[in-house]
């Protein structure tokens, strides 16, 4: 069946910012969609609000809108662009959410778009609970759903039926947002109304529980004639009452047998046509009883999900790419697969190999967090691995994940593993209770001689499982009772997957002592290629995983190459960001001529995908498993400064062991890390920084602290994302701090610096050859100084700064980039206060702003840098010394609180997951923009809240005026109140929490507030009205911690209410922007900017 000639243009919508649940294996496949379809010679319309994915690139689609993921918002896309169609199902919950409230609005068939993919009765069955309950009904199949409740005596009447514990999956929402597991009434009905809220039907499911049971997944294709294709099963190693995103997985199942995989293979299909599923992928999730096998259907999600992404990583199989055709009227027989070249898509793959996926969380940014894992998902990434056993890749995935464990390896201390004694009884509680440390906790288990059948009761992980964990101690137990390590021994504990710093510890050794041991044995990994047929036929595409055998299958080419290191698992303070300057990199350089090494181990990602580089490695990003790479490759170069910390840190001992590191190097960047060699530089440079001092003891850091002044601000050298942060008012706060973070980052002293209260601050990106400088952006943090900048909304251009501030901080970031012989990006980060500018930072990397400064300026500075590095020079760019902006760009951070139970106030330490970006002609609307796509629904009339600390209350007054003059009510804490009436403000007081009721969090679970101005300042107050800005996030609504942000809403409440909502493609921006960058935004101009088909006259 040939593709559809009748569609000339398709809408995509992506996924949004990068929230818990929603992660970047959305830009991953609608990146894929995108080329796919544009590859068959359509023309692509994308609406994406995230700045920091590849696939909001202007190279990528043919017309890029960087506009809020809502109806209204999309609505004014199809009213430019008319597409002929739309494609849902490569964007997540949010893309299939607006769709289909799109189509049931009108807007759809107002316009003559279709939908594609999936229709909407399709996407309607499989995510509203009860119809998808009737469809499983029809075709014989099980599920474990008790009843639907759209209010509470209805959720009650289910559960008497159900019992306890009973499941709570709201409707209509991703990642199990508003789920739970009750075990007694009054959890069950507090979850139940919460769930019912977030619900945008306002219905929840009431499962029975099936605690306990095996889950497995399998990820299904189908076409429109009806052919159908598994392409992964997928094990998850917790039992059911952990949400599959949290829980460890295994592909492909390991403990079915062929009867059950079978019987679930069938289902799989069965549902897949009952659901309607025209064309494209989609993942069934199932519970099966371990001790009868009863198999029942948990959901089915009818587009690309997490797990699509894993599975394609792990089967080498582009599911988003054949999605995305299949979408347009091909069938699997007719498409290629993209890795062998030879067979078609309706081959279905098969493994040779295990994959692990770990999920990453980010419980030390949030340290009084309830850690217990349930239905509602709590990580932030995940790394994978592949291996030839699931030893072996159970190992490297825990290794990929980065947080200081060289494989399964128990912690250093017992709160490492989450414990607080090691008693037989300790262990069982803790094992009956998922948390992210449980693994760990099986290992301590297995250690003090628990058996396998009673770790497996305990935690409901299959007995299998166990077993192979239990190899592994038996096997660490042998490795140390030898007397001497022959090659045999060695080779058998490299193909369990033991890191040499795992062996080395084993033995009291170093990992350069085992290292030279192997290599003297000539005992090195080999790589296998992901080919998606078991060696059946040859692999096209170098996409490979290590393991110890004879024979390998990487082959070196004799083309001058280049290896990138990737940012491995996303995390809080480093996300995608990162793997977006990865991808930019190597894409610059195939086009240069380079051939072009990954090295990743995030099956989320873009930069792992088949296709991005000449070759793939899907490995750690440890020193073992970099070195054994270049051994083989032999590149000119390697990439570190673009993946954030994580390559960053390998910088230092690959030089030392003889790897050549391309761009700046590693002495300027340690020289930029080092307090005490940038405090002189800065110096010699003669700009100013806070009074500041290095400390590696708490008397040390108590007499520097007394030196420069309180407040100060504490943080570890060499870490990213703010990790172990702080601002103490006193010394008490500093000798607790120091106490608990000098493990933060071994070796390195705790910086100190006089804390600047209320300066604003101000990041500057920058691209320099070593001998010309570009300065690519100056960005405004809109908060005041004490948010971390990636927590902080900033604005480019800078809205408040002065012309002589913003050159003062061009000037510095050139002194700096030339002094430290930059070669590639550059970040400085200032502070301006009392009119004086103060650096904080200088980053001689990559920064989490690069995205979104080259969104706003139109110029890629993560592909030039790259080229850069390379050795070419700045000056054949023809770029202007000051990049202009087309518009106005904001970008806004996005939080996970309504995942993680944590007060929301900002602080030095980053907490954000992800970015939302608005543009726009005027600051008001770009902001309102950014609030929209970050989700916060700013209000267009009602009542507001205001309650602000004493040093706020003066400068809350023309805010307050403002908000009045507008029309709202304005509702305030006491002496809030008492100030803005003596000011002339009408005003109410209402009571906080404990003054009395109804009190501001009566009001705002009672719907009657539309926002909350609630701005905290020092020590006491970062613990006072937690539940009143807790309620704010329980309850949508929006509210803001700062007087900045606080006034930038006004400014964007203003500019919803009498300014046009206008959307500009970033491509048309661009191409406008020397001309008349204020141009208006018209369907005439729009047509204007779309290209002429080859052999149309103009005027036809």
């Amino acid at each position: 069946m040939p593709k559809r000639t009748d569609l000339k243009s398709i809408l995509i919508l992506g996924s949004g910012p990068i929230v818990i649940g929603q992660a970047a294996e959305f830009d991953y496949s609608g990146t894929q969609a995108i080329r796919a379809l544009r590859e068959e010679g359509y023309r692509v319309i994308l609406v994406n609000s995230n700045p920091a994915t590849i696939m909001t690139d202007p190279d990528l689609a043919d017309a890029t809108y960087i506009e809020p993921i809502t109806p209204e918002w999309v609505e004014r896309v199809i009213e430019i662009e008319k597409p002929d169609a739309v494609l849902p199902t490569m964007g997540g919950q949010t893309a299939l959410n607006v769709a289909l409230e799109l189509f049931d609005r009108g807007v759809l068939d107002k316009h003559g778009v279709e939908l594609i993919g999936a229709n909407a009765r399709a996407i309607r069955m499989a995510e509203d609970r009860s119809e998808f309950t009737a469809a499983m009904e029809r075709i014989g199949l099980q599920v474990p759903h008790g009843g639907f409740a759209r209010s509470l005596d209805d959720a009650r009447r289910i559960v008497e039926e159900t019992g306890y514990p009973a499941i709570i999956r709201p409707s209509f929402t991703l990642g199990g947002t508003g789920g739970g597991i009750a075990y007694n009434r009054e959890e069950f009905e507090d979850k139940v109304q919460s769930g019912i809220d977030l619900s945008p039907i306002g219905e929840v499911l009431i499962d029975r529980s099936v605690l306990g049971w095996k889950e497995f997944e399998l990820e299904v294709m189908r076409d429109k004639a009806d052919n159908v294709v598994i392409i992964c099963s997928i094990e998850n190693f917790d039992a059911m009452g952990v949400h599959t995103g949290d829980s460890i997985t295994i592909a492909p199942a390991q403990t079915l047998t062929d009867v059950e995989y079978q019987k679930m293979r069938n289902a799989a299909i069965a549902i897949i046509r009952e659901i309607g599923v025209e064309a494209g992928g989609c993942n069934v999730q199932f519970a099966v009883d371990p001790k009868t096998g009863d198999l029942l259907v948990v959901e089915m999600n009818p587009r690309v999900s997490r797990s699509s992404a894993l599975a394609s990583k792990a089967t080498g199989y582009p599911i988003a790419r054949i999605g995305a055709k299949l979408a347009v009227g091909y069938t699997l027989d007719e498409l290629e697969n993209s890795i062998t070249k030879t067979t078609p898509a309706s081959f279905e793959p098969v493994l040779d190999y295990v994959v692990v996926k770990f999920p990453r969380f980010a419980f030390e940014k949030f340290p009084n967090a309830e850690a217990t894992l349930g239905v509602q998902m709590k990580a932030v990434g995940e790394s994978m691995a592949m291996g030839r056993t699931f030893k072996q890749a159970w190992q490297k995935a825990i290794r990929a994940l980065e947080i200081d464990r060289a494989g399964w390896e128990i912690g250093r201390t017992l709160a490492d593993d989450r414990l607080g004694e090691e008693t037989p009884e300790a262990l069982r509680a803790a094992l009956r209770r998922p948390t992210p440390e449980r693994c760990f906790q099986i290992k301590r288990a297995l250690l003090k001689g628990f058996t396998i059948s009673e770790v497996a009761q305990l935690t409901g992980v299959d007995p299998w499982f166990v077993a192979q964990l239990a190899q592994l101690v038996g096997a660490e137990r042998a490795f140390v009772a030898l007397e001497e390590v022959p090659r045999k021994e060695l080779l058998r504990m490299k193909r369990l997957g033991f890191s040499d710093v795992q062996l080395a510890k084993l033995r009291g050794q170093t990992e350069r002592e085992v290292r030279e041991q192997r290599w003297a044995m000539g005992l090195h990994p080999v790589y296998n290629t992901v080919d998606t047929c078991a060696g059946e036929f040859p692999a096209q595409t170098p996409y490979m995983y290590s393991t110890y055998a004879e024979e390998t299958e990487t082959v070196r080419t004799d083309r001058r190459k280049i290896v990138i290191l990737g940012s491995g698992p996303n995390r809080i303070g480093q996300g995608v960001e990162f793997d977006y300057c990865c991808v930019q990199a190597s894409l610059a350089l195939r086009e240069a001529g380079w051939e072009t090494i990954m090295v990743n181990s995030n099956p989320e990602t873009v930069s792992t995908d088949f296709d991005i580089s000449d070759k793939l490695y899907f490995e750690p990003l440890t020193l073992e498993d970099v070195l054994e790479i270049v051994r083989v490759e032999q590149p000119d170069g390697v990439i570190v400064q673009l993946g954030g910390q994580t390559p960053l840190k390998l910088a230092g001992p690959l030089e030392a062991l003889g790897v050549k590191i391309l761009g700046t190097s590693v002495e300027s960047i340690d020289r930029a890390e080092d307090r005490e060699r940038f405090e002189e530089l800065s110096t010699k440079l003669g700009v100013t920084q806070p009074p500041n001092g290095n400390a590696t003891s708490v008397d040390q850091a108590a007499a520097i602290a007394e030196r420069v002044g309180y407040p100060v601000l504490l943080r570890p050298s060499y870490v990213l994302g703010g990790r172990g942060m702080v601002i103490v008012y006193d010394e008490a706060g500093l000798r607790d701090y120091f106490e608990r973070a000098v493990r933060v980052s071994a070796d390195r002293p705790v910086l100190i610096d006089r804390f600047l209260e209320d300066a604003f601050e101000a990041d500057v990106d920058a691209l320099c050859d070593g001998e010309t400088v570009v300065i690519g952006g100056v960005m405004q943090h809109i908060e005041e100084a004490g948010i971390h900048s990636g927590d902080s909304a900033c604005v480019l251009p800078p809205y408040l700064l002065t012309d002589q501030a913003i050159e003062e901080m061009r000037e510095y970031t050139r002194q700096y980039a030339l002094a430290l012989g930059v070669v590639g990006l550059i970040n400085v980060q200032y502070a301006v206060f009392e009119g004086r500018v103060y650096v904080l930072e200088v980053n001689p990397r990559a920064s989490r702003t690069v995205p979104f400064v080259s969104k706003a300026t139109g110029v890629p500075l993560a592909r030039i840098a790259s080229r850069l590095m390379a050795g070419e020079r700045l000056v054949d760019f023809h770029l202007p010394e000051q990049v202009p902006v087309h518009g106005v760009a904001v970008k806004e951070a996005v939080f996970p609180f309504n995942k993680i139970d944590v007060d929301p106030v900002l602080g030095p330490e980053m907490r954000s997951t992800g970015e939302a970006m608005g543009i726009d002609d005027s600051f008001g609307m770009a902001f309102a923009k950014a609030q929209i796509s970050s989700g916060m629904n700013l209000p267009m009339d009602g009542s507001i809240v205001v309650t602000v600390n004493d040093r706020d209350k003066s400068n809350v007054v023309p805010i307050a005026r403002r908000l009045h003059d507008m029309g709202f009510k304005l509702l305030a804490s006491e002496g809030t109140a008492r100030h803005l009436q003596t000011r002339g403000i009408p005003c109410e007081r209402v009571f906080k929490v404990n003054e009395g009721r109804p009190n501001m969090v009566d009001l705002m679970i009672s719907g009657e507030i539309g926002m909350l101005i609630n701005t905290p300042l020092g020590k006491q107050s970062q613990f006072d009205d937690r539940s009143m800005r807790r309620a704010a996030i329980s309850n949508g609504i929006p509210y803001v911690t700062t007087l900045s942000a606080a006034s930038a809403a006004v400014d964007a409440i203003s500019a919803l209410r009498n300014r046009p909502r206008e959307v500009r493609s970033v491509q048309e921006r661009i191409a406008a922007g020397a001309a008349d960058p204020l141009r208006p935004r018209t369907a005439a101009t729009a047509a204007a900017a779309r290209p002429v088909p080859a052999g149309a006259a103009a005027g036809e």
